[in-house]
């Protein structure tokens, strides 16, 4: 049936996609059957030692009266071995013809091994039937994992312990098969959220295939389990006066009930379930109340949650023990857990929406639950990037979303929000995660003296099954290493650690820099023996000598020609050709070719991310920083000395038939050596909102494909996306540097850059070094080019590569659904002072970066 009165309960973000898309089996029983089984673990006040709780249903289908039926139970370790001394027994007398009578068993087991997403350890509950005379007719087995869910104290307790919920909202998504996803790509999905650091799911918003569960039970995974209720067209989910709606309506009540009453009798043996929700945005009625009131009752054992009860007026209502909330700012998160009135623990079911180039500001949100005991962690919107697989008449797959089958109406892109894509390659996003997340930090003390603190921020393992390495690097060159003694920090402590760092004449210019590297001591299901799941890195402050100085009188000798169009400057190897019509450098020639054969101009902006199409890009288009136009209003050039030339352009920035633009003063110093240092000020007008970016951008001839730099990497990252990008010294192509989101925008962004060069496959190019820092990106695409293209296959390559260099870009925030950019990463329309030093590169000569120690003097 493709539509139902059930559709009005299945109104998800996703694809609406008809057919049978799980398994569907037959299967027969004997006459009398184990119907059904509850197991449930409940620990003595110490946690210590547990009782087994079991209640076996057995159904007589036969048309007589069955007696003396036996139920066994027994439960096996994970080696195969008997957990207590003999089987247990009950016998049931008489089962009526077509009857059904319950079996019940309680049995205490003396310190049985705790299951958690760090340790899933399994037992194996076998239940045998038997007949009078003793013959088997039937075994049902069922994994068993000793742990206890209690929302107590403003906390998530697992077996006493508070954890935090380092989650993922999961839709199941195949890019082929649609809804019908595998268990390869359910195992795929599980091994990459661990080794990510991830512990949790919600199953966004319906329960999920069975086999999800048994693998979140084996390998370790925190499940949210969701019914599948969510009336987003015909609720109020946003608040407001509760009106005639599905939740407050009794004929749907039975509906409401029956999707909440199926989910937790199917799951309810699961050890990775360890909190129920009663759906998704499908406001708040007495249909919840009541849904509510049936699970409290049929299984105490976990809490409830659902975030529509936070969306009315007045005290939050007490049917849920979680209180839960959807892309908070982070004052309105800190605001509930600080709230007085209230002693629930807070999660975020959903948040961080990973909307394209997105996740920005995630180590806020996490500095904010590890300082208030009531946040306990949260679910990022969301997994995977729902794209369906197309190709292009000649080939090129792409991936499909909303409106590219003539489906009408949709949503656009907007199930194209995952941290990874539709074929689970991780989004760059995902190391920032894997950063925030991770087990183990490392904090410096009395770094000159090699003596920092450990934390372990595992939540039940200590760090005996780490090794820690650690790294001593001048730049990008390592000059010591070692492995830390065995640590055994116990959860959530830490201890001071002793570093013996090699006595080094410090290198002038230098940076100097110490990494811990914590890898897996075993192999695990998830991961191979040596994985690395946590990576610090300091900076170790010596008192280090600038780099050496390049005095202009030690240079040869410029020679200066001007025309009325340009200015002519020659030099040892290389000519520079000013454009005075353009206020800007036309061609930057070296050994016979060209390195520049445009700009630098003021760059304003970038191409809209989804998150800025929900927030500041309609300003910044009103405004016209996608059409900025420069007039040239004054060009100075003047010989300072024999070796040295200056060239002063003010500019007026703005587009046409907009009054609001930017004053520009650019100082050209063209040296001897080769070196020409710009330097920009930039006064924008107070009218502006917050701009995309100020910087420069350059074009350059394509042959310069090599790409190196020393600054964060190796992945794109962004001012407030930037924690899982360690400095280092990276290189590739510049085809590299393109990041394919699904619909195309701002990309391939490095911050806290040094320098970078941009080289041939011969090693010769140019060469940007910051004064001090700045931020970059290469491509063989504009701006406009991915501002004005749906899907990657609109892309065509250019000849030419557009190099930003930036004095700073916006960070990305959250705002396709969720708070914009945060203040701080904003960049205000004030005054902007910043300079760059470029040079040439010969292919045989000094390194990058010993060239980029020098300085210029004067």
């Amino acid at each position: 049936m493709r539509w139902s009165d059930g559709s009005y309960l299945e109104d998800q973000d996703m694809w609406r996609m008809s057919g049978i898309y799980r398994g569907v089996y037959l299967f027969s029983t004997p006459d009398v059957h184990i119907r059904d089984a509850c197991v449930r673990t409940e620990f003595d006040g110490e946690y210590a030692d547990a009782d087994l709780k079991v209640w076996a249903k057995v159904r007589n289908y036969s048309g007589f009266l069955q007696s003396g039926i036996a139920v066994e139970i027994m439960l096996l370790d994970a080696e195969g071995r008997p957990a207590f001394e003999k089987p247990l027994e009950r016998t049931i007398e008489e089962i009526g013809a077509m009857g059904e009578d319950l079996a019940h068993f309680e049995q205490k087991v003396r310190g049985p091994a705790k299951w958690s997403a760090e340790r899933p350890y399994l037992y194996v509950l076998l239940l045998v039937l038997k007949d009078r005379e003793g013959r088997v007719l039937e075994v049902e087995s069922c994994n068993v994992g000793f742990r206890q869910v209690e929302a107590k104290g403003g906390k998530i307790l697992i077996n006493g312990v508070p954890v935090l919920l380092k989650g993922v909202n999961r839709h199941e998504h195949d890019d082929t098969r649609g809804k019908a996803v595998t268990a390869e790509s359910m195992l795929a999905d599980i091994k990459l959220m661990k080794r990510f650091n991830f512990n949790a799911v919600r199953t966004s918003h319906y329960p999920n295939d069975p086999v999800w569960y048994d693998l979140c039970d084996k390998y370790g995974i925190y499940v949210i389990d969701e019914a599948n209720i969510e009336c987003h067209g015909l609720a109020s989910i946003w608040g407001g006066e509760p009106r005639n709606e599905p939740a407050n309506d009794p004929e749907w009540l039975n509906a409401f009930l029956d999707r909440c009453v199926r989910m937790v009798e199917r799951d309810k043996n699961h050890p990775c379930v360890i909190m129920w929700s009663l759906g998704n945005e499908s406001g708040y009625g007495a249909n919840h109340d009541a849904a509510a009131g049936w699970i409290h009752g049929h299984d105490p054992t976990r809490p409830v949650h659902y975030e529509g009860t936070i969306r009315f007026a007045g005290k939050i209502s007490p049917i849920v023990d979680v209180i839960s909330v959807m892309y908070p700012t982070i004052d309105w998160l800190v605001s509930l857990a600080e709230d007085p009135k209230d002693d629930r623990p807070v999660i975020m079911c959903e948040y961080a929406h990973s909307m394209g180039n997105s996740t920005g500001n995630l180590a806020e949100y996490w500095e904010a639950i590890r300082k208030h005991e009531r946040l306990c962690g949260g679910f990022i919107w969301d997994w995977v990037d729902q794209g369906l697989l197309r190709k292009t008449a000649d080939g090129r797959e792409w991936w499909a979303y909303g409106g590219d089958f003539g489906d009408e109406p949709n949503d656009l892109n907007f199930c194209i929000n995952g941290l990874v894509w539709p074929d689970r390659k991780p989004h760059p996003a995902m190391w920032e995660c894997k950063k925030i997340f991770q087990p183990v930090e490392v904090e410096p003390v009395d770094p000159l003296n090699g003596v920092f603190r450990i934390h372990n921020k595992y939540d039940f393992s200590d760090l005996s099954g780490l090794d820690i390495f650690w790294e001593f690097f001048a730049d990008d060159k390592v000059i010591g290493g070692g492995q830390l003694p065995k640590l055994h920090t116990q959860p959530g402590r830490s201890e001071a650690v002793s570093v013996p760092l090699p006595t080094t004449k410090l290198e002038p210019g230098a940076e100097y820099w110490l990494v811990f590297r914590s890898k897996l001591s075993n192999g695990t299901l998830w991961a191979e023996r040596g994985y690395e799941i946590a990576t610090t890195q300091i900076k170790v402050p010596f008192d280090v000598q600038p780099g050496p100085a390049l005095e202009p009188s030690e240079m040869p000798d410029l020679r200066l020609s001007e025309s009325a169009r340009d200015a002519k400057v020659s030099g040892k190897d290389f000519v520079l050709v000013f454009s005075k019509e353009k206020a800007g450098i036309s061609s930057f020639e070296y050994m016979g070719s060209n390195l520049i054969s445009e700009g630098p101009c003021l760059n304003v902006w970038r191409a809209p991310t989804d998150n800025d199409a929900f927030s500041f890009a309609s300003l910044w288009r009103e405004f016209g920083l996608d059409r900025v136009e420069n007039e040239v209003l004054r060009v100075e050039v003047q010989r300072t000395s024999a070796q040295a030339v200056s060239i002063i352009a003010r500019t007026r920035a703005r587009a046409e038939k907009v009054a609001d633009g930017f004053d520009c003063r650019f100082t050209y110093n063209i040296c001897g050596s080769g070196d020409v240092v710009i330097a920009s000020e930039i006064v924008p007008s107070e009218k502006l909102p917050p701009l995309p970016r100020v910087g420069l951008r350059f074009t350059v001839p394509g042959i310069y494909n090599r790409l190196a730099w020393y600054g964060r990497g190796p992945h794109e990252n962004y001012c407030d996306r930037k924690q899982g990008a360690p400095v280092g010294m990276y290189s590739g192509s510049v085809e590299d540097q393109y990041v394919p989101y699904i619909k195309p925008q701002e990309n391939g962004n490095k911050t806290d850059v040094r320098w970078a060069s941009l080289t041939d496959d011969e090693g010769k190019g140019i060469l940007i070094v910051g004064m001090p820092l700045f931020e970059f990106s290469a491509h063989y695409y504009t701006a406009d080019d991915f501002a004005n293209a749906k899907h990657t296959f609109e892309l065509n390559k250019r000849q030419d590569i557009t190099l930003n260099v930036d004095y700073k870009q916006s960070g990305l925030g959250g705002a396709s659904c969720g708070p914009a950019t945060l203040p701080k990463y904003q960049i205000k329309p004030e005054p902007f002072r910043f300079a760059i030093r470029i040079r040439p590169l010969p292919k045989d000569g000094q390194s990058a970066m010993e060239l980029s120690k020098q300085r210029i003097q004067g």
